[in-house]
């Protein structure tokens, strides 16, 4: 096997070796006849999902709801008096009302966990800052 010598490239770092290259939103063949085949067809598909959704065929039915009706999203969820996270002692009352609100239906276990992770989070914080202030006063006797 011969050793060719490779000739230097004839471009800069950072520039493309081909330039005009392929253009922006270029499609490859094969995709742009599967996409002429289906919006030829996509009224009878879509009419014929529908046919069978209503007809009990419950895999067309979540096919045709996943469509036309948005994921939900998260709701805003209000606990009134819920107590304050300022001390350990709020943190405390603040878990004990998140599962009082489970218990009564406020919330869902799901909403639940989600509160009670941020709370618990705001419980590290507190943690945090009376560690360094802990601390700062033993280095400050020393």
């Amino acid at each position: 096997m011969t050793n060719k010598r490779i000739p230097p490239a004839a471009w800069k770092p950072g520039e493309s070796g081909n330039p005009r290259g392929k253009p922006k939103g270029a499609i490859n063949k094969t995709t742009r006849l599967a996409l002429e085949l289906f919006e030829g067809g996509i009224k009878d598909i879509a009419a014929e999902v529908i046919k069978q959704a209503k007809d009990g065929d419950l895999t067309a039915a979540r096919l045709v709801l996943d469509k036309l009706v948005p994921n939900a999203r998260e709701r805003a969820v209000e606990l009134p008096g819920l107590p304050s996270t300022e001390s350990p002692a709020g943190v405390a009352e603040a878990q004990a009302a998140i599962l009082q609100a489970v218990a009564s239906g406020d919330l869902t276990p799901g909403e639940a966990a989600t509160l009670s992770g941020i709370v618990e989070n705001r419980r590290k914080a507190i943690e945090t800052q009376e560690l360094e202030q802990r601390i700062r006063a033993i280095e400050q006797r020393q």
